[in-house]
């Protein structure tokens, strides 16, 4: 099944591929869908919504098995403040549900910041914008598709 995340590449001429998993609906960790998709979690990014300060709303792209940065992803967005949005929040604002938001044909151009550790691989996975599906692509083509920012916003989880 196509999604809008599919189509906006097709339109922009960017290839990938789809690799649907089996949604388990306790369970909807990147960890979980990095092993569910045959990749190893570093190459399976996660999209989170958050608002700054300043700039509004924005999304956030960091591999799974890793936290968000929010002080590191404030001051690469020229931001004093920068917080996840409540879940209630993401579908208003994005089109998509937890477990499904992709920073690709979002119901807005919102700006989006990617960690650096993006750029590392030949290949990478992302929610293509519903659960169960992820696209898997050359991170230097969802750079350019979503016109991303690349940082170090990303850091381990506590243990």
């Amino acid at each position: 099944m196509k999604t809008n995340a599919a189509r906006l590449l097709d339109s922009l001429g960017i290839g990938y591929e789809l690799r649907d998993y089996a949604v388990d609906e306790s369970d909807l960790s990147a960890e979980s869908v990095a092993r569910k998709v045959g990749l190893p979690p570093e190459q399976v990014f996660k999209t989170l919504v958050c608002l700054g300060e300043r700039r509004g709303v924005l999304f956030a792209v960091v591999p799974a098995g890793t936290e968000l940065d929010l002080r590191a992803l404030a001051k690469l967005a020229g931001d004093r403040k920068v917080e996840m949005v409540a879940l209630k929040e993401v579908q208003p604002l994005t089109g998509y549900v937890r477990g499904g938001v992709t920073a690709l044909a979002a119901k807005k151009r919102y700006p989006v910041f990617a960690d650096e550790t993006m750029e590392l691989f030949d290949r990478v996975a992302l929610s293509a914008g519903v659960r169960g599906t992820q696209l898997v692509l050359a991170p230097a083509d969802y750079l350019r598709a979503t016109g991303a920012t690349v940082g170090a916003i990303a850091r381990d989880k506590p243990d």
